[in-house]
């Protein structure tokens, strides 16, 4: 059974940071990727960054470019992302999902129709 737990988020300045973390089970990183994505009140949710390891593969949206980080931990089958630089728009609330990740695109369609909880990001100004 596909699980997967984030955490991580909680309220911090603009400017700020946060890591968050996706602790997947029932299946293992090295057979497939995971996505973060994020919905704010009002919107639809997007997607902000993908990463499949075994192939080296990391895709950023152009909001989270040079300021996020997406990296796994394959051996605890966990994915980060490190958020640096935040600002009050990047408030939301971030999921992990199993995707399709590819190469120099923020296209990750979903493999799963399975969210996790999803954790809290809020930035104040």
């Amino acid at each position: 059974e596909v699980q997967l737990v984030e955490s991580g988020g909680g309220l911090v300045q603009a400017g700020g940071s946060l890591r968050l973390s996706c602790v997947a089970s029932g299946f293992t990183l090295d057979d497939y990727a995971i996505g973060w994505f994020r919905q704010a009140p009002g919107k639809e949710r997007e997607g902000v960054s993908c990463i499949y390891s075994p192939d080296d593969i990391t895709s950023y949206a152009d909001s989270a470019k040079g300021r996020f980080t997406i990296s796994s931990d394959n051996v605890k089958n966990t994915v980060y992302l490190q958020m640096n630089g935040l600002k009050p728009e990047d408030t939301a609330v971030y999921y992990c999902a199993v995707v399709t990740c590819f190469r120099g695109s923020d296209y990750m369609p979903r493999r799963f129709d399975y969210w996790g909880q999803g954790t809290q990001v809020t930035v104040s100004s």
